[in-house]
């Protein structure tokens, strides 16, 4: 899929005539390039807050970093095609979107495949990852800078740990397990070894408090703002999903910028991404003992148990048919 852009094209003829390859530091200083940001996440977002607090001043010397908020600017999943069609500069991307350009980012998104924020990292920083990368700046325009660390999805059930304990995928048979209603999601939790139940996200709390469900899967500071902790009794640390988001970037836009711009970029990409990373990573940390005070019983199973039947259920799936051949093995050789 290879898109005309018209910001592109401007861009190359400046180039040629010297406007901004030739433009010296005082053109620069006097005009600075605009990067705005539009992401569907708020002001205190910690990717957010990263990008402001740290992305932001890093550039500051050639570039006016203008984020926006809440979807204000561009509508929550049009950030990438925007930025392919020269209308914006910068975006928080998730590979759920890219996916919908390029199948094989799916991988991405499936159970299992990144272990911890780490091993997000270096996959990210793989040569595995140069062909995704060429893939979406050459036929969409978009660079992807960084990966930015979300949280993990942990399972969350009604039952005390006295009652069911929960070690290999075996020991969530027959449980009732509210899964997001796609059909993508209904199968992770299939793989788990759960029965998945597809419900809005509003009607989650009366149902766990009732019964009608067992359990939720969601990462901790969703349990602690929905407060789940008052209907559930015990999280197991299954960590089936290690989400992320990527600093994406119009490729134009970054390609026009000196050598010497280009690197403060990555820089200031990559210190805003671990500043967050670290964040969350905290966040998660206090959140374990704020819901072991209220009573929640929080441990981990056999992970091991859990990846080898997910993945190898994702493996003899039709999700997997777009994935590049042996990329998951090289993931996995990155990992624990």
């Amino acid at each position: 899929m290879i898109v005309n852009f018209t910001r592109r094209t401007a861009l190359k003829a400046f180039v040629a005539a010297g406007v901004l390859a030739g433009a010296t530091a005082g053109a620069w200083a006097a005009d600075k390039i605009q990067l705005r940001l539009a992401t569907s996440g708020s002001e205190t977002d910690q990717r957010s807050v990263a990008m402001r607090d740290v992305f932001g001043p890093m550039v500051a010397e050639f570039a006016d970093y203008s984020p926006s908020y809440n979807g204000t600017i561009f509508a929550q999943g049009t950030e990438l095609d925007a930025i392919s069609r020269g209308n914006l500069e910068m975006s928080i991307a998730s590979a759920q979107e890219l996916a919908q350009f390029f199948p094989e980012f799916s991988i991405f998104t499936a159970g299992y495949v990144h272990q911890d924020a780490d091993h997000q990292v270096a996959v990210f920083n793989a040569p595995l990852m140069d062909a995704f990368k060429k893939k979406a700046e050459e036929e969409l325009g978009v660079k992807l800078l960084s990966v930015m660390y979300l949280g993990r999805r942990q399972v969350n059930l009604r039952q005390s740990k006295d009652e069911l304990e929960v070690k290999t995928p075996a020991d969530l048979a027959g449980v009732n397990l509210r899964m997001p209603g796609t059909d993508a999601w209904q199968f992770l939790g299939k793989a788990l070894g759960a029965s998945p139940t597809p419900m809005a996200f509003a009607e989650v709390y009366t149902a766990l408090s009732s019964g009608a469900v067992d359990g939720q899967d969601n990462p901790l500071p969703t349990v602690v703002d929905a407060k789940f902790y008052e209907v559930t009794n015990q999280i197991i640390l299954t960590s089936h999903l290690v989400d992320l988001n990527y600093i994406a970037m119009n490729a134009e836009v970054f390609n026009a910028l000196t050598p010497e711009q280009q690197t403060t970029v990555q820089a200031a990409a990559d210190a805003a991404a671990d500043a967050g990373r670290k964040t969350q990573l905290q966040k998660e940390q206090e959140l374990v003992a704020f819901l072991e005070e209220q009573g929640m019983e929080i441990y981990e199973p056999d992970l091991e148990a859990f990846r080898n039947q997910v993945q190898s259920m994702y493996l003899e799936s039709e999700f997997a048919a777009t994935w590049p051949e042996g990329v998951l093995e090289q993931i996995n050789a990155l990992g624990k």
